[in-house]
């Protein structure tokens, strides 16, 4: 009996064919980086404080500049980042009938008494130090209580993510992995302008949600076909490359950012390379093995003979008894399978809980950079570019060191980096700064193993199973991660490096409990038969 290994061994593994494939199919994860943080400037809160008429009139009329206007009318208050102007209240006064004149912008006089006059909140909106560009913040002023719904667009975001990986990756087992693509794509493409022209902050929310759907669940099917396509021994360098391109986008991200100020416009940038992958539909192929497991034994057998005409080979071996290998263990999986021995259960929590520390550690330092103060396009790419040496590193030491050690290494450098850098002072910028991309740097590394670790470590009768319900712990995290950010930063900017670290400490810590990788695989192949 032939399985399909066997056919693609002769058409060759990994040769012309898949580059081509595999190659077009890293674009998928470009635009993937984009939605994942955008919200960095899509979402930025600037320097902001309470617009008053008065002084509005005031500055028109004396030319002056929205910091002059702040300095003289706008008092000052302590903050979780030091002394800043009052972002959230304004003098109650009437700001034409004071000594304020044009000559005079910083009159000692008003000065004197700013800290003694009576406050009122913010009821005409509110100036933003944002000349020149506009975010979804500035926009529906989500700003002093409304700043939490900043965090809904990231946590929405996740949400879809949730949904979307679980409904997308059934439709792509039940319809195939190529129309189920092609599907995401173009709701991915109407979602995506539906948010850029949301008329509201509810209906951006709700647009939000379906955009998310789309893209995850659509990248996920892209890094499944092209893992199928090549041979085994290739599925983990095929897969890593597939998420180095994620980090590309990353370092393209803050210079679309730059050039296209308004968010809305952003939007459209984002979802445009979607409506381009419809183009695959001439390009890419259904997986072979999809088409065995659906018993389609001809359609899968013209396209590995495709494969092989573009790799130069022949087939050679009887195709008359070409089988799926794993056709008839994979229905019998169930979700208790997961607990069904002390090892499984184990892994199973082990697992679930780093592909938890991945998505709140990785999406909470990304996400810190617009809260930071500096300059957030150069910030940005200097900590995208921290992340490039991530798949080196790991394809680099997991054939030498194994899978563990790295593994548990990455996720603890990266819990260290968090709490060091939470007590370096601001003056020791450099140092600071230097800390904290050696723990993005750890953070990438961790999050890239957990989803190849994840295949590994379960036998293959639950092995989809297995890596479905483990990786929903990451849209979790994905929901929380915002909320710890934004909200711990208010009472202290550093307190949620803090949890970060504590959490990067715990996940590795956990990692050295797995098995070894040999030990891995041996007991992969000794335990399909006790769950099955």
């Amino acid at each position: 009996m032939t399985t399909f290994e066997d056919i693609l061994e002769e058409a060759g593994a990994f040769g012309r064919s898949q580059m081509r494939i595999v190659s077009i199919f890293c674009l998928v994860s470009i635009p993937f980086s984009f939605v994942y943080v955008g919200i960095v400037f899509q979402g930025f809160t600037p320097e902001h404080w309470c617009r008053d008429p008065a002084v509005s009139g005031i500055r028109e009329r004396c030319s002056w500049s929205l910091q002059d206007a702040r300095r003289a009318t706008v008092p000052l208050m302590n903050s979780s980042v030091g002394v800043t102007y009052n972002q959230c209240q304004r003098l109650d006064m009437d700001w034409n009938a004071t000594g304020l004149t044009c000559d005079n912008p910083e009159s000692e006089l008003i000065q004197a008494q700013l800290s003694t006059l009576p406050m009122t909140g913010c009821t005409d909106g509110w100036e933003y130090d944002y000349e020149g560009r506009q975010s979804f913040v500035t926009e529906f002023d989500l700003v002093c209580a409304d700043a939490w719904y900043v965090d809904m667009f990231q946590a929405m975001l996740s949400v879809g993510f949730l949904v979307g990986s679980i409904a997308i990756g059934y439709l792509a087992d039940k319809y195939g992995r190529m129309k189920s693509f092609l599907m995401t794509n173009f709701f991915i493409g109407v979602a995506g302008i539906l948010v850029a022209t949301a008329p509201n902050y509810i209906a951006l929310l709700v647009f939000r949600v379906l955009f998310g759907f789309g893209v995850k669940g659509g990248w996920m099917v892209g890094y499944v076909l092209i893992t199928e396509l090549v041979g085994v021994e290739y599925r983990r360098t095929v897969g890593v490359t597939y998420q180095m391109f994620f980090s590309l986008g990353i370092l393209i991200l803050p210079l679309l950012a730059y050039f296209i100020p308004n968010w809305r416009w952003l939007q459209v940038v984002f979802t445009i390379p979607y409506i381009c992958f419809l183009t695959y539909y001439w390009f890419i192929p259904e997986s072979p093995r999809w088409l065995l497991s659906q018993n389609k034994r001809n359609e899968a057998l013209e396209i590995t003979k495709a494969i092989a005409k573009e790799n130069k080979k022949t087939l050679s071996k009887n195709t008359e008894t070409l089988t799926d290998e794993n056709t008839d263990s994979i229905s019998t999986a169930s979700f208790m399978d997961l607990f069904k021995t002390s090892k499984l259960r184990k892994f199973t929590f082990i697992l679930s809980f780093n592909w938890f520390t991945s998505a709140v550690v990785y999406q909470g330092l990304i996400m810190r950079l617009g809260i930071l103060g500096g300059n957030v396009y150069v910030d940005f790419l200097i900590s995208g570019i921290v992340e490039l040496p991530a798949a080196f590193l790991i394809l680099l030491t997991i054939e030498r060191i194994g899978r563990r050690l790295p593994f548990a290494a990455a996720n603890i450098v990266a819990g260290a980096a968090c709490l060091i850098t939470a007590f370096i002072p601001d003056s020791m910028f450099w140092l600071k700064s230097a800390v904290a991309c050696v723990g993005r740097l750890g953070i990438t590394m961790a999050f890239e193993m957990v989803v190849f670790v994840n295949t590994e470590l379960y036998p293959t009768v639950i092995r989809n199973l297995g890596v479905s319900v483990c990786s929903t712990l990451c849209d979790i995290g994905g929901i929380i991660a915002p909320f710890l950010l934004y909200r711990l930063a208010v009472i202290w900017l550093e307190l949620p490096l803090i949890i970060f670290g504590s959490v990067g400490l715990v996940g590795g810590s956990c990692v050295l409990g797995l098995l070894s990788h040999r030990s891995m695989l041996q007991y992969s192949h000794r335990t399909v038969g006790s769950v099955v």
